[in-house]
Order: C-alpha cells, then sequence, then structure tokens
C-alpha cells in the first residue's frame, strides 16, 4: 500500500508522456472504453502524438501528475501514479479535442461519443466561462490514497480564485468523488457519463 503522505503533485512534462500513455491503459480499461481506444501501437502512437501537441501547443490546458518517491519505474525515475489534464478554455478556444482518428479506432463511434459529450456541455453550460476537467486517471494500485483528490483540489482552488465554475463528464464509479469536491450531477441526455457542474 503506498503512502498516501509521500505522494507529490506536479507538472507533466514531454519526457512523461510515455509513462502518461501506459498509465492511460492501466486505469481505461472498461469495455467502451477498449472499444475506443484499442491498446495497439498505432493507437498509442497516436495518443503520445495527441498529447505532446496539446501539452506543447495549448498552454490554456494543464497536465498535472501525481508520482510516488517511493516507488520507481523502469526509466528510473518516480512513478507515474495518476494525472489530470484541466482545460481552462472555452470549447471554441480549444479546437478539436482529437485528432483525426487512428485507423485502428472505430471513427463513426469516436465521433457519436465524444460529440455527444460536447453538444451536452454546450446545452448545459451555455456560453458561461468554466474550467474542464478533461482527463482523470489514477492507477488502479493507488486507488484511494488520495492521488485524484490531489489533482481535483488543484483545479478546485484555481476555479475558486477566478470564481469560475468547473465541468466533469464523470463515470458512473466516479460522480461520487467529484460530489465530494461540490459537483452536481446536470445530465440532460442519457448516457453512460454523468455531466457534472461545480459552480
Amino acid at each position: 500500500m503506498a503512502n498516501p503522505n509521500s505522494l507529490k503533485l506536479e507538472l507533466v512534462t514531454s519526457e512523461d508522456i510515455p509513462a502518461l500513455i501506459d498509465l492511460w491503459f492501466r486505469v481505461f480499461t472498461d469495455p467502451s472504453m477498449q472499444h475506443l481506444f484499442p491498446d495497439t501501437p498505432g493507437v498509442c502512437e497516436w495518443w503520445t502524438d495527441a498529447n505532446r501537441h496539446d501539452l506543447v501547443h495549448k498552454p490554456f490546458q494543464r497536465y498535472l501528475k501525481i508520482i510516488d518517491p517511493d516507488s520507481i519505474d523502469d526509466q528510473g525515475r518516480p512513478r507515474m501514479v495518476a494525472y489530470a489534464k484541466w482545460d481552462l478554455g472555452s470549447l471554441d478556444v480549444r479546437g478539436s479535442r482529437f485528432p483525426p482518428w487512428h485507423e485502428d479506432m472505430p471513427g463513426r463511434d469516436c465521433e457519436q461519443f465524444f460529440g455527444r459529450l460536447d453538444s451536452e456541455r454546450r446545452v448545459i453550460m451555455g456560453e458561461r466561462k468554466h474550467f474542464y476537467l478533461d482527463m482523470l486517471g489514477t492507477d488502479p494500485a493507488y486507488r484511494r490514497c488520495g492521488a485524484a483528490s490531489m489533482l481535483l483540489r488543484w483545479g478546485c482552488d484555481l476555479a475558486d480564485q477566478e470564481e469560475t465554475a468547473a465541468y466533469v463528464d464523470a463515470s458512473r464509479d466516479g460522480a461520487p468523488l467529484y460530489g465530494k469536491f461540490g459537483f452536481v450531477d446536470r445530465t440532460v441526455s442519457a448516457g453512460g457519463t454523468a455531466s457534472m457542474v461545480r459552480e
């Protein structure tokens, strides 16, 4: 069991992207995500390029990681045990959330799923300024150690400082954690996610 007191929050760097992609595939193992993002070399490369592009070219998106200094990964670096991507820009500023889908991915299903999420967010938030928690994942071995809460607290504190709402497309399993931080389910359309807002 990890020592929660040893976990540290840091900014993600380009050198962290391989570990971030590896973590993503350890976290998002449900069949629906495996269908949209199959674990193939091509999709791993697609994810790598997509994250590197956003990290370099979208300064309004903040990548954060939680590391465990007491655990060293295969590269001799502190293990990344959780990460988050907070989008501080509007839907219009963000542009396309993802690059063109890789041929290994079911493009039509991806368009439908993520298009529904964006449409739901537009209906609920309109033109109001808000921060969007684009991604949050914790290594299964580090769940209930406070890593996700550290990443959530970072964005919520910033939203409070700027008197701005926050929004997340939560999994049904993750919704209770967001509720502890003041997010309320405002889901409009049926689907596998909960559209949650923190005013």
